[in-house]
């Protein structure tokens, strides 16, 4: 059994994100102890590495929640895990493509900026509300 600061510091959670986990019952109860005292089982601290790896594959508390219903029983739930994780793999893929797309924008305007004899391309390009382009200049929003 861990107290809650043991358990905030071995797995770099807080202990404000602890209890909001409880009161939004992603944790169930945790025990305590006459003093009120939270104490983490091993039981707690496996749920609570599970979300925490959920979450760094972008999963929401809420997709978590779900998640951690389908884990009483796996087999069972494996279509619906599967569908789920395709969902937000979908979803990051999207992201992807959108951080791509900022990256070649910015590295442009940054090689633009460098080349500038005068004024300054990249606050150009956000007073303007542009985009750049492979070589054309886009309205955001017409994409």
């Amino acid at each position: 059994m861990m107290r809650i600061g043991e358990v905030a510091e071995s797995l770099q959670i807080s202990a404000d994100t602890l209890r909001y986990y409880e009161k939004i019952k992603l944790m169930p109860k945790v025990h305590r102890n006459g003093a009120g005292v939270r104490f983490y089982s091993d039981k707690d601290l496996s749920r609570l590495r599970f979300i925490k790896r959920a979450q760094k594959m972008g999963f929401s508390l809420d997709e978590i929640t779900q998640l951690l219903k389908f884990r009483e029983s796996p087999q069972k739930a494996r279509p619906k895990v599967r569908e789920l994780a395709h969902h937000k793999l979908n979803e990051i893929e999207h992201h992807l493509t959108e951080l791509t797309t900022l990256r070649d924008e910015l590295r442009l305007l940054t090689n633009l900026c460098g080349a500038s004899a005068e004024g300054c391309p990249i606050l150009d390009a956000f007073d303007q509300d542009k985009t750049y382009g492979q070589g054309d200049q886009k309205q955001k929003g017409n994409h």
